[in-house]
């Protein structure tokens, strides 16, 4: 038996709120990390209320609106029964997205991937967490676990853990060693985030599965070039989905400690790109825009691949290639809902998850309306375009 001291029962209500809020956190990133490692851990409950669960969900809305705004649009597409799922993973990404900007060395930041994990190891053996992204996860499995009874979430937690380890091994900004290893990381962060999503539908497909990795995968490379200025050039602490921030003046002082070319190195020597280049002239720095160009052209080989396979399920075709994570250790591709659903029955049920591929392609057409400058800053903006281009392809189920 666990014996709460007295004082912590009596002041644990303001405390959550201070947590669930990050309104009153301190200043100091080492104290910041200290404390939510340790006091987090500390706050685990019997259960939780509804309106714990309904202050989690304004937190996991609020944070991926600030941070990850085409998510928080896309997120209309998403049947209601799987939208708390697919809040609480985008906002367990964004949450692991920022790591390295609030963090002050390694140690800290592998305390708090850590954190993550032990929370997830958590969530899915039912002990009731008292953090926002964790309550709205743990009430999203035990909805979906009393919706459909005896349904499996073991690949769930592995594609979690997934994001995690993936966010770790590049926590510091280093680069990636080929294009293969930055197309290894796209699926092992957005493509699992789709796995989830899909998951939580309930539908557990080969086909799904397959069209997904490859949108993920897009998604994951064009995250990863989106953020490259920020990262190259990093004058503020925040260099996620909506930040628009960039230092404009190439002799600006600013913070070199994390700077980095997050560019694949063999595409980097293949193209003549010096990462001292890039530093001291950015957008003109020889090779660059030839680099982004060959980068971006895998990124959207995968989105037209997904395309194709739309087509080709829609009439039948096959297509013409396996799915490279078909023999995975516990992937057992039934679909979950219906034994004899059809391969188009289960993609018009999933069509929500694949959405991110609208997104993707407004901005690699963008990328190429400027000709492959990635330092252009009307590429770190909202496409204004994207509700309607969404609801679109939605209505018609095309990308």
């Amino acid at each position: 038996m666990i014996t709460v001291p007295i004082k912590v029962m009596l002041t644990s209500r303001s405390h959550i709120r201070q947590l669930k809020w990050a309104k009153h956190r301190p200043k100091s990133k080492f104290s910041q990390a200290k404390i939510l490692s340790f006091q987090f851990s500390a706050y685990h409950c019997t259960t939780n209320t509804d309106s714990d669960v309904k202050a989690a969900r304004s937190y996991c809305s609020k944070l991926i609106q600030k941070f990850d705004s085409p998510s928080y649009t896309l997120q209309t597409f998403i049947p209601a029964s799987a939208r708390d799922v697919y809040l609480s993973i985008r906002a367990l990404n964004v949450e692991l997205a920022r790591i390295p900007d609030i963090i002050s060395n390694s140690t800290i930041g592998a305390l708090r991937m850590q954190f993550w994990r032990d929370n997830v190891n958590k969530i899915f053996q039912e002990i009731p967490q008292k953090e926002p992204v964790s309550i709205l996860l743990s009430y999203a499995l035990a909805s979906l676990r009393s919706r459909h009874p005896g349904i499996q979430t073991e690949m769930m937690k592995a594609w979690c853990i997934k994001i995690i380890n993936a966010r770790e091994q590049y926590m510091d900004n280093k680069p990636y060693a080929s294009i293969d290893a930055l197309e290894t990381y796209a699926e092992n962060t957005y493509s699992n985030l789709l796995y989830i999503t899909s998951a939580a539908l309930p539908v557990h497909s080969l086909i799904v599965d397959h069209v997904a990795s490859h949108i993920g995968k897009a998604h994951g490379i064009t995250a990863v070039l989106r953020g490259l200025p920020l990262i190259a050039f990093p004058s503020t602490p925040n260099h996620h989905f909506n930040s628009g921030n960039v230092r404009k003046n190439v002799g600006e002082k600013y913070d070199r400690r994390r700077e980095s070319v997050v560019l694949p190195l063999d595409i980097m020597a293949e193209t003549g790109v010096k990462e001292e280049d890039v530093f001291r002239r950015g957008s003109t720095a020889p090779g660059l825009k030839d680099a982004v160009f060959t980068v971006a052209t895998r990124a959207n080989d995968h989105l037209l691949t997904a395309k194709e396979m739309l087509k080709k399920i829609k009439l039948g075709q096959d297509l013409g290639h396996e799915y490279d994570h078909v023999h995975e250790k516990n992937n057992d591709f039934t679909d979950s809902s219906s034994k004899s659903s059809s391969a188009a029955d289960e993609i018009d049920k999933s069509f929500g998850v694949f959405m991110p591929a609208v997104m993707i392609g407004l901005w690699l057409q963008r990328l190429e309306n400027v000709d492959f400058d990635i330092f252009k800053p009307e590429l770190r903006t909202r496409d204004w375009r994207l509700p309607w281009k969404a609801y679109w392809a939605y209505s018609r189920r095309t990308l």
